[in-house]
């Protein structure tokens, strides 16, 4: 009872000196940066989904009047003809209440050859489409007739005209041409440019994990565009609750349901059967930040290698490949590091936001810094 009277207080005081609205030209930075250091292995060099080689993102944000609060984000495995070299992937789907393209024919192959899209729901087929002109005009591509793009997806109605569907074509070129690996935007951009998360601002969020050498040595890179609700937890803080916003907490405005797309890049050269465990192991970070996966929430985890040695070829010269797969014993490290890098990036999407105003002039703030960080310190998280 003492420790919550004075959290209470503590949060009190913070309000006088913060005052009641956050500036949209706020300084923000990534959770990393404040001392939260979710889990034990080190981050790679971005602390992104780019440190896993190969991987590149590109953003196109579009804001637009007082209506437009959306965008694509791009995710690339490698520079090459994704078609003709197909890497091994594995989907596996939390809550199927989404309109994701392309995951059947990954769980019948066990393989991947486009890029990987995030948009918001009702641009999902001009998506495809634009992602499909990009593979046949793809050079080497120029007799292929049938293409298995992958486009995921979140609605994002609330801020942003999703109606109005304006995600064009000539935006995922754009976001496909800009695609680069180094560090990679986050918060209010690309697909996550109108999202909500755990009652707050959401959007686009990445972090890595890097493996001793005695465990392979292996990166694991996840990038979220995060839009659902739940009970906001920051490595072990009830943070949600101290804020009083949280789902059924009595806020009539608190938007549960939503979804989440979770990619996931890396270099150990799995099989499309590992790749799908590893997918799995990612709603555990789901859980870890106070989700439960609601009825309205489209919730999947998309993982691929990048191993060139594991690439599926679409004609191959043998009837037999032989491709180097780590073993089931030694998935556990791989497994620690997806949950953690998703838990990271799920605090940098957040962290990242800004406030948005959009569409009928809903508004929606981002996390509150000064109170978020009173919070953790009561609760000895940080410093």
């Amino acid at each position: 009872m003492i420790r919550e009277l004075t959290l209470i207080l503590l949060l009190m005081s913070v309000s006088y000196s913060q005052g009641n609205a956050q500036s949209n030209t706020e300084t923000r930075h990534r959770a990393r940066y404040y001392g939260i250091t979710p889990g034990i292995l080190q981050t790679g060099h971005w602390n992104a989904i780019t440190d896993v080689p190969g991987v590149k993102v590109g953003q196109v944000t579009l804001i637009k009047g007082d209506s437009v609060r959306t965008g694509v984000t791009v995710i690339i495995p490698h520079s090459g003809n994704m078609f003709q070299e197909k890497v091994p992937a594995g989907v596996y789907v939390g809550n199927g209440f989404g309109k994701i393209t392309g995951t059947t024919q990954i769980e019948e192959l066990g393989n991947m050859e486009t890029p990987i899209a995030l948009t918001n729901t009702l641009n999902v087929p001009i998506v495809a489409n634009a992602m499909i002109d990009y593979m046949l005009n793809f050079p080497g591509n120029e007799n292929v007739q049938s293409v298995n793009t992958v486009v995921g997806e979140t609605n994002d109605g609330y801020l942003n005209d999703i109606r109005g569907r304006h995600v064009h074509a000539e935006d995922v070129e754009k976001a496909l041409q800009i695609a680069a690996s180094g560090s990679v935007a986050e918060g209010n951009v690309g697909a996550g440019t109108g999202t909500i998360c755990m009652g707050f601002k959401g959007g686009i969020g990445t972090s890595s994990r890097v493996l001793p050498q005695s465990k392979g040595g292996y990166t694991v890179g996840v990038l979220v565009q995060t839009n659902f609700g739940g009970i906001l937890s920051i490595d072990g803080a009830p943070v949600g609750k101290a804020l009083d916003t949280y789902y059924m907490s009595g806020e009539t405005n608190y938007k549960v349901d939503g979804s989440c797309m979770i990619v996931i890049a890396t270099n150990a050269p799995l099989s499309s059967r590992n790749l799908k465990r590893l997918a799995k192991r990612s709603f555990l970070a789901l859980g870890s930040v106070g989700s439960f996966s609601s009825n309205g929430s489209g919730d999947y985890s998309i993982a691929f290698s990048t191993d060139t040695a594991t690439y599926v070829p679409y004609e191959s010269k043998s009837p037999v490949q032989e491709v180097p797969r780590l073993s089931n014993d030694d998935m556990s490290p791989l497994f620690l590091a997806v949950k953690e890098a998703t838990e990271e990036a799920v605090y940098n999407s957040l962290f990242m936001a800004q406030d948005m105003k959009g569409y009928h002039g809903h508004e929606v703030k981002a996390l509150p810094l000064e109170k978020t960080l009173a919070i953790l310190k009561h609760y000895r998280i940080i410093k």
